[in-house]
């Protein structure tokens, strides 16, 4: 609904909200936010009186007083709580504000509530700038409780709920905390790239990128539309050609001017392009380009076979090898078929790597990052760890002090699978033994049940382990570790990465890659090579410790797993 701009001249008796007031009004929306007024210890009480502009979404709306007025609970997605507010009917249409989901930007006086109400101040509307209307009946998101399953098929709206809303903030928290960590810590952040020719984990479950496909579409495409020149036609142009050559040459050894050569040059240099094409032209064959039975990807946009990164690991150390201490900070891709609560197939990682540093040097930098992202959250999220405490997980906030203030236990590996043999209270689904890779349900007994506070796993057996990683001295194992936290398990998987080019280089062959697409990171040891180390960590993962939310899918804006891609 249309009226008078926020920044009109108020009334005469109304107080101007301020920044000497303490409120500051968000410079590009001209709006306060929700939190600025509610979040305050006095719930905003002293913020009475003053005249403002806020905007959200109404989660719940309601008329009283026969219709004479309206209740409005507004939300701007800066906070888990809502701003009370009330819209006399000859301020606006009543019917028009109510329905769940409508935006309104409104302009008001805040007053005191009476004692005894949920709210210590509300919102009384004046004027109605913007309205953004609602069809209650069929707007997806209604104002009952909705499951997280359900709110997947609606990603584009789910985060006008509350659960996800908080989510989203304590993701941004994390993120933003991800920076202040390493850049405090004198790390410079790289970008790595998401395309790539390398398997950073030799798993071989890769996305392609390629153009093989549309590209044969394309040509499919186009003979149906004009079938390729044959070779007579063809043999026309290249007598054509001869032909006005012949006539150029004889014009040339007559010495005419330019004047007389000029359109008979151009009849050639329009005969020669007319050649080219239809000789391209029928070069032209549908389907995939193949050489000696095998795909033909020199044809491909990269002349290389070319995929989604599964981790930026392996250029990161590039950087590492010149500039010290560095991280990198983005998405990366697993093409695996698995519909578990643990896996998507899009999600961010981010990786440190530090030069002249080895694992225990990764250890405590890893247990410093994550201690910091837990004291974080509990200093700057409280209202939204109060909601995860409230209505998810009661053990969220005891989570997060309990990491954020206790000293990792750590363990090699071998002491690992000797603490869980010696378990008689559990009965294991996976069975313990020495060169397994330990599974979830291992990872979390060992920090939930046995130690109760996170622990860090080194020393792992070589055989379960990436190429990278440098070989212990026992040839049997290499300097991993993976730092397991309560309700996650592992958290951060890093290692001291293999500086000895000779080792390496058997590393690779051992594991049946090909050494070409690795000659690149070969040189990193061929050329002043140094001790250098570093880790993974799933923020996905840090998200689910954080929140207490079950399933990974929940926590990252727009899903991606096997057969969904929405948006």
């Amino acid at each position: 609904m249309p009226g008078d701009s926020p920044s009109d001249p108020p009334e005469e008796g109304v107080q101007v909200l301020s920044l000497a007031e303490g409120v500051k009004p968000e410079k590009f929306s001209r709006r306060v936010l929700i939190r600025k007024i509610i979040d305050r210890d006095d719930g905003g009480v002293g913020f009475v009186g003053l005249k403002l502009t806020v905007g959200g979404w109404v989660k719940t709306g309601r008329e009283q007083g026969k219709g004479t007025f309206a209740f409005l609970e507004l939300n701007d997605g800066s906070c888990p709580d809502n701003l009370q507010v009330i819209v006399d009917a000859s301020v606006a249409p009543l019917p028009q504000l109510v329905p769940t989901g409508t935006s309104v930007f409104v302009e008001g006086e805040l007053k005191k509530t009476p004692p005894g109400t949920k709210q210590n101040v509300e919102l009384r509307v004046e004027k109605v700038l913007k309205l953004g209307p609602v069809d209650p009946a069929r707007y997806p998101i209604p104002k009952t409780r909705l499951t997280l399953e359900f709110l997947r098929d609606v990603v584009h709206l789910r985060s006008r709920t509350n659960t996800i809303s908080v989510v989203a903030r304590i993701r941004n928290a994390l993120a933003f905390a991800t920076h202040s960590f390493f850049q405090e810590n004198g790390f410079l952040y790289v970008q790595t790239p998401i395309i790539t020719t390398s398997d950073c984990e030799g798993a071989g479950e890769m996305f392609q990128v390629t153009t093989l496909f549309s590209d044969a579409e394309k040509v499919e495409k186009d003979l149906q539309q004009s079938p390729p020149p044959s070779e007579a036609d063809i043999e026309a142009a290249k007598l054509l050609v001869k032909e006005k050559g012949a006539a150029v040459a004889e014009l040339k050894s007559a010495k005419v001017s330019k004047e007389q050569l000029s359109v008979p040059l151009s009849e050639l240099s329009k005969a020669k392009e007319n050649l080219s094409k239809m000789e391209e032209r029928s070069k032209l064959k549908p389907g995939i380009p193949m050489k000696d039975g095998k795909i033909d990807y020199s044809q491909d946009f990269f002349a290389r076979q070319a995929f989604l990164t599964v981790s930026g690991q392996l250029q990161v150390e590039t950087y590492a090898c010149a500039l010290s201490s560095v991280y990198t900070f983005g998405p990366t891709f697993r093409a695996e078929h698995s519909h578990t609560s643990r896996h998507l197939a899009e999600f961010w990682m981010v990786e440190p790597e530090i030069a002249f540093a080895d694992l225990e040097d990764d250890m405590n930098c890893a247990e410093a990052y994550v201690q910091y992202l837990c004291k974080w959250l509990l200093e700057k999220c409280a209202a939204d760890v109060d909601f995860i405490v409230k209505f998810i997980d009661k053990t969220a906030r005891q989570r997060l002090e309990l990491v954020s203030s206790t000293p990792f236990v750590r363990i090699t590996y071998t002491e690992a699978v000797e603490h869980l043999k010696s378990v008689k209270d559990k009965k294991f689904e996976n069975k313990v033994e020495w060169g397994i890779d330990l599974a979830s349900e291992h990872e979390r007994y060992l920090t939930e049940t046995m130690f109760q506070k996170p622990v860090i796993v080194y020393n792992y057996p070589k055989d379960i382990k990436a190429f990278y990683m440098r070989l212990n001295d026992d040839n049997k194992t290499v300097a991993a570790m993976d730092v397991l936290v309560p309700k996650v398990g592992e958290l951060i998987g890093g290692s001291q990465r293999e500086e000895r080019y000779d080792v390496i280089e058997k590393r690779i062959l051992e594991m049946g890659l090909p050494v070409e697409p690795y000659q690149w990171y070969l040189d990193l040891r061929r050329y002043g090579t140094v001790e250098h180390c570093g880790f993974g960590l799933g923020f996905e993962r840090m998200v689910l410790f954080a929140t207490g939310i079950d399933n990974i899918r929940d926590v990252i804006p727009f899903p991606r797993y096997p057969g969904r891609a929405d948006l």
